[in-house]
């Protein structure tokens, strides 16, 4: 009983767990986190499970050092915006974004003068460049 207990618990950590919390610019911050989330939630099998899941969201969330290079040289106006803007957060509409050339996963803005690199469908912030 207690394996089903671990193993539903281990399971539902995605669920109660959001992606953003693994997403941590590159794998091995968002390995630590998961790991860390998942043993919260699920003892050593769920640090196992949530430092794997961690790693792969958040190496898939760290977009190629050509996109960083671009968005650091481009010279773009800062737009300010009310909240925090944070790694996993979607930015407003009414912040413009811009196109990485080559890169159309991709966008960038600068938003309260910090650059940050977006997915250019769900105008989430993966990376804050700094």
């Amino acid at each position: 009983m207690n394996k089903i207990l671990l193993v539903s618990a281990v399971a539902l950590s995605g669920l109660l767990v959001p992606a953003e919390a693994f997403a941590q610019e590159g794998a091995v911050p968002g390995a630590i986190g998961g790991a860390a989330a998942g043993a919260v939630i699920g003892g050593p099998v769920g640090a196992v499970v949530g430092g794997v899941a961690g790693a792969t969201v958040g190496a898939a969330a760290t977009p190629p050092a050509e996109v960083r290079t671009y968005v650091i040289h481009e010279d773009a106006p800062s737009v300010r915006v009310e909240r925090e803007v944070v790694v996993g957060s979607e930015l407003p509409d009414t912040v413009v974004l811009r196109s990485v050339p080559k890169y159309e996963t991709y966008s960038y803005a600068v938003v309260n003068d910090r650059r940050v690199i977006v997915e250019a469908k769900t105008r989430k912030v993966v990376q804050i460049v700094e």
